[in-house]
């Protein structure tokens, strides 16, 4: 963030200054978190679900905050340097959107039922050889997210790609008016969020709103061996470019292959390798070098940025932890991007003798659909002759009932109603260079399934670490 005056933050929120008589002093950071807080900061008091940062106010200001930005109807009951808004959170979008208006960096929004920080990162991967650029921090892509990642933009960087999420209609359509994003990027629309979206038509209605948003100047990205996201791309006033395997996509990936745990294909008469074993991920890695041909790049440059790339932890980072081959998917979980990872763990390949085991812990907020939507993963895995299946959490059972029904045998299968219960099977089920593929909501913590095997792990070295001791008369 470039140095601003706070006489800049009265102009851009409208807010109005109390006790601090200073408002050319100047500062270049903004922090939600009193505990985060330095020395020159601004404090943005919002309320939250569980705390309300005007609590947090006096804290901020201990550790030497500039001010704190707090609501009207706050303002009285605290002390100390003020910045008064009619709402905290209304105010940080305006401050956002003021802020990226000073900036001249292309913006790319990206959005879609699943995949949006994986693509995020191979668009960010794929410029930053040749661009200085910045994304979205973590998973900041809500109200209060987005104009964060905003204000992570510098006077030098040349682009910033944006993630944007959403649990209903208009929330995309709010999120670009703040970014004004020059590009877009939808990667795949599906069954997630449907207990507050209420229908899929819901969801294709509201990812296509950053279309409606994209200038007559810029352009979009679409998957287009994907019929829904193909017949959205009405909505965008500006060119659109398809991406995928099939000959009707202007970019388009042929002899696709999967090599030491690499993604590999031609494309544009390069030859592109990702450190990336799911062959979903064609579309996401497309959309990325569609960007970098339309800003200038040659094929052999932005596979050497894509190259580079490096899958975050929970988004189908594979690892290897004692002998096994652990495939870390336990970030979220939708429909969509759970099938994708049963056709993952089914592609990888793996030592004679050796079990894949698919773990899966719930899928959250699918609504009335969720029973259907569980057994239906369960007669995938089945499908794709999954060694084994453990399940936990409240859909355990249709997730079985699921694979069972498509001819899984009872011996393959567990349904447990907690992660205590599904290790107990897997410490009894678990082999030497098994593969396991761990997936669930973030809410079902299904990274404890990792953090067990570390533990295990480490104590099957110790014992092998320690040798019998031989005494001497």
């Amino acid at each position: 963030m470039k140095r601003l005056t706070i006489r800049n933050l009265m102009l851009a929120t409208g807010g109005r200054l109390r006790d601090l008589n200073t408002p050319d002093t100047e500062f270049d950071r903004v922090s939600i978190d009193s505990r985060d807080v330095r020395r020159g900061d601004i404090f943005w008091a919002l309320r939250g679900e569980r705390e309300d940062g005007h609590n947090f106010t006096a804290q901020a200001l201990e550790r030497q905050a500039h001010l704190c930005v707090v609501s009207a109807d706050r303002a009285e009951r605290l002390t100390g340097p003020m910045l008064i808004v009619d709402d905290p959170l209304s105010a940080l979008g305006r401050f956002g959107n003021w802020y990226r208006r000073q900036m001249d960096a292309m913006v790319i929004g990206v959005t879609g039922s699943v995949g949006k920080t994986t693509t995020r990162e191979l668009i960010f991967s794929a410029l930053s050889d040749h661009f200085e650029g910045t994304r979205s921090p973590s998973n900041f892509n809500s109200q209060i997210g987005l104009p964060l990642s905003l204000l992570e933009l510098d006077q030098e960087h040349e682009f910033a790609v944006l993630e944007m999420g959403a649990s209903e209609i208009g929330n995309i359509r709010r999120l670009c008016e703040l970014a004004l994003p020059e590009v877009g990027v939808i990667t795949a629309v599906g069954a997630a969020h449907l207990e507050s979206f209420g229908s899929i038509e819901a969801i294709v209605e509201t990812k296509g709103e950053l279309l409606e948003q994209l200038p007559t100047t810029g352009f979009a990205v679409l998957p287009g061996d994907d019929s829904t996201v193909r017949q959205m791309a009405d909505r965008a006033p500006c060119p659109v470019i398809f991406v995928g395997q099939g000959d009707d996509n202007h970019i388009q990936a042929t002899d696709v292959a999967i090599h030491n745990r690499c993604l590999q294909f031609s494309c544009e008469g390069a030859r592109f390798s990702l450190p990336l074993s799911g062959r979903h991920l064609i579309s996401n890695a497309l959309c990325a070098i569609a960007i970098g041909l339309e800003v200038g790049m040659s094929p052999c440059a932005i596979a050497s940025g894509l190259a580079k790339f490096s899958p975050l932890a929970g988004r189908g980072r594979m690892t290897q932890v004692g002998t096994w081959t652990v495939i870390d998917e336990t970030y979220n979980a939708s429909p969509l991007a759970v099938s994708a990872a049963c056709r993952l763990l089914a592609d990888t390949s793996t030592p004679a003798m050796s079990q894949r085991l698919l773990v899966l812990g719930d899928m959250l907020e699918l609504g009335p659909s969720a029973a259907h939507e569980h057994e239906r993963i369960g007669q995938l895995a089945a499908q794709l002759c999954v060694d084994r299946l453990l399940t936990c959490g409240r859909h355990a059972d249709d997730i079985a009932r699921g694979a069972a029904r498509a001819g899984m045998g009872s011996h393959q299968i567990v349904a447990a109603k907690d992660v205590e219960t599904l290790l107990a099977v897997l410490d009894c089920w678990l082999q030497p260079h098994d593969t396991l593929l761990v997936k669930g909501s973030r809410a079902t913590r299904m990274e404890r399934i990792i953090e067990w095997l570390r533990d295990r792990a480490q104590q099957e070295e110790h014992q092998r670490q320690i040798k019998p001791q031989r005494y001497c008369a």
